[in-house]
């Protein structure tokens, strides 16, 4: 059978790209089809893979300004050539679910999320934007088109898989349709732990709905030290509010990342997330969790034995918890032996089986 995988795009690095980098190991003579790569940006690995970028790569400020091609992503998604396999597994969290397929093309979508900016984090997301007040008016009449192109795609998929109970239960709202549940891969062998140091730990993608300006203005309060790593359009508004105890290490090696989540006291996660890959990482290093009581962080969190939970989404309630946190309390071992049910070893293994067993399941149906 010939499989072609497709991704959203590759001008960052985050939860979405381990997933396709996870699906490149597993098939690895699979092109990836995607409707943009920004070689500088996007993680080396794929440097050497076959990635196909789309005819919005060649457009003017493709890579530079992708945003002002926002309404044409949709064309440029159904724009893919995939006649010639018999299985296309996208990975999607935007546009990859529209591919166009061949009746006798089974499509699989690992879904991250419905598009967010087009469903639950829509306002947010129109409020974050740092354009004028003219575009911001002007946008929603945008999203709207999107957003019924987006229904109509997710129609297209024969098969969902959801990276956890929380998507699951947003494709079953917003697209009407089942899926099963695959967690994510998390590399927890890269891990270790060591010896904690005095600071606490927060960082990934400084996006506004990820919520980090609680803890900059917890720990503001608190005066205790807070490292914070990762870039993102909420960089510098972050650093506007944060005061000296609070580090920002910017775009951070892998190693680097190890060992920051090894030494620190606990991660922060007040945000609410798909399936969180970097609270598993903290886990895997060790190191307890303070997360918000919402998202996939109920499905990776154990409280009292891998962390606490957050009741609400406040600095208030997180400077709390900080205050009453008894670090040492917490068994290194057995977090990180926890942690190692979401390794990506895992995940491989049952995204091959899955796929093989829908594929047989496909081809029975069609004969």
């Amino acid at each position: 059978m010939k499989i072609a995988l497709v991704h959203d795009h590759l001008i960052q690095d985050g939860g979405a790209e381990k997933v396709l980098r996870a699906f490149q190991e597993v098939w690895p003579l699979a092109p990836t089809f995607v409707l943009l790569h920004d070689r500088e940006k996007s993680d080396p690995a794929f440097l050497d893979r076959d990635i196909r970028p789309s005819f919005l790569q060649r457009m003017p400020g493709g890579l530079s300004r992708y945003q002002w091609y926002l309404p044409m992503m949709p064309l440029a998604t159904e724009h893919h050539n995939l006649s010639d396999y018999d299985i296309v597994l996208s990975s999607s969290s935007s546009f990859s679910k529209g591919v166009i397929t061949n009746p006798q093309t089974l499509h699989i979508c690992y879904c991250h999320t419905p598009t967010r900016y087009l469903w639950n984090d829509m306002h947010q997301y129109i409020e974050d934007l740092n354009y004028n007040r003219l575009i911001k008016r002007v946008l929603p009449f945008v999203l709207k088109n999107l957003r019924q192109w987006d229904t109509m795609a997710a129609q297209r998929v024969d098969r969902f898989i959801a990276n956890s109970e929380t998507v699951r239960d947003r494709i079953k709202k917003y697209y009407r349709r089942p899926s099963d549940i695959i967690y994510p891969p998390v590399q927890t062998k890269k891990f270790h732990i060591s010896q904690p140091q005095n600071y606490y730990l927060i960082g990934g993608r400084l996006v506004g709905y990820k919520r980090y300006d609680i803890a900059i203005k917890a720990f503001n309060r608190l005066g205790m030290a807070l490292k914070v790593f990762g870039e993102g359009p909420a960089l510098e508004k972050l650093k506007k509010i944060a005061k000296k105890n609070i580090e920002f290490l910017g775009r951070v090696t892998d190693e680097e990342k190890a060992e920051l989540y090894s030494k620190c006291l606990a991660f922060i996660h007040p945000q609410i997330e798909d399936f969180g890959i970097t609270a598993v990482e903290a886990m895997a290093s060790g190191r307890p969790v303070i997360a918000y009581e919402a998202g996939g962080a109920r499905e990776t969190v154990v409280p009292g034995q891998t962390g606490e939970f957050m009741d609400e989404q406040s600095w208030e309630e997180l400077g709390t918890l900080i205050i009453r946190l008894e670090p040492e309390k917490y068994n290194p071992e057995t977090i990180k032996e926890y942690a190692s049910q979401f390794d990506e070893t895992r995940f491989c293994s049952q995204i091959k089986d899955y796929v093989d067993l829908k594929w047989r399941e496909f081809g029975e149906r069609t004969i």
